[in-house]
């Protein structure tokens, strides 16, 4: 009975990160809607699955150590790791949360930020994604902004919360002519794996689509390139398409892109 209770506590725990795989994949390859795969069977039921398999896991390992022979306990406690690691896991993605803005929209430049095409606007709504909102209109005048939840916000402004969650979302200056800084932004929105939408060498702009790797939500990216004091100066605005907060994710993504264009782009040469 004791082994037999260790071989399903192991067998369990190690269809934990299985099942957390298949509700992402499941949301990526259109099996089922993103709001089951992550708000039903991650959210919902993510932590009821992981404390049966943490109670089994440890049935098994009191079992294995409470009389001699004492056989079986490493497996039991292998059972034990998976399940709890990941709990730790959510606890602390829980944590980094509350850090961070409740937002989904994220600029370089709040004041005057890259927009958006018409064709992007109309594939976002055509699929009934986020509308893209005004960076200085009031978090409150936005229907998904209501309710108490939300009130130390009220105040502010998209961009103002944007600024204050992320200092280190600036605009990225090069030293080197438009055309120069294009190629090189060009370049690296491929380089980052994007899907390139639109390009507009003229106007300066590049639109893409960003999607993560799990649930395979896509996020609407725009790069803008205009003449600087030294040269060229470089925003970028990402916006999910679904979900409120995007965990730090689009601000990620900027400055992960800017910092690769950084290095990437070519450099002035001295006088």
């Amino acid at each position: 009975m004791r082994s037999a209770v260790g071989r399903l506590a192991l067998i369990v725990s190690l269809l934990v990160p299985v099942y957390f795989m298949a509700a992402a994949l499941g949301v990526k390859f259109g099996l089922w809607p993103w709001q089951f795969g992550l708000g039903v069977l991650v959210v919902k039921a993510g932590l009821p699955v992981l404390i049966v398999s943490i109670i089994l896991a440890l049935v098994a390992l009191v079992l294995a150590l409470v009389r001699a022979p004492r056989r079986g306990w490493p497996a039991a406690l292998i059972a034990l790791l998976i399940p709890a690691l990941a709990v730790g896991y959510l606890a602390s993605v829980r944590a980094k949360s509350a850090d961070i803005p409740p937002i989904h929209d994220v600029a370089t430049d709040t004041v005057d930020p890259p927009q958006f095409s018409p064709a992007v606007i109309a594939a976002r709504q055509a699929v009934d994604a986020n509308p893209v909102a005004s960076m200085s209109a009031p978090l409150s005048s936005q229907a998904a902004y209501q309710g108490p939840r939300f009130s130390k916000l009220a105040g502010r402004s998209l961009g103002e919360v944007g600024r204050r969650g992320y200092p280190g979302v600036r605009p990225l200056q090069l030293a080197v002519p438009p055309a120069a800084a294009y190629a090189a932004a060009l370049a690296e929105a491929k380089a980052s794996g994007w899907e390139l939408v639109s390009q507009n060498p003229d106007g300066g702009t590049i639109e893409a689509t960003a999607e993560t790797f799990w649930f395979g939500f896509k996020d609407d990216v725009v790069v803008r390139i205009r003449p600087g004091a030294a040269g060229s100066t470089v925003d970028v605005r990402s916006t999910s398409r679904v979900g409120l907060s995007d965990l730090g994710a689009n601000a990620a993504r900027i400055e992960a892109y800017l910092a690769g264009l950084d290095k990437r782009a070519p450099k002035a040469s001295a006088s």
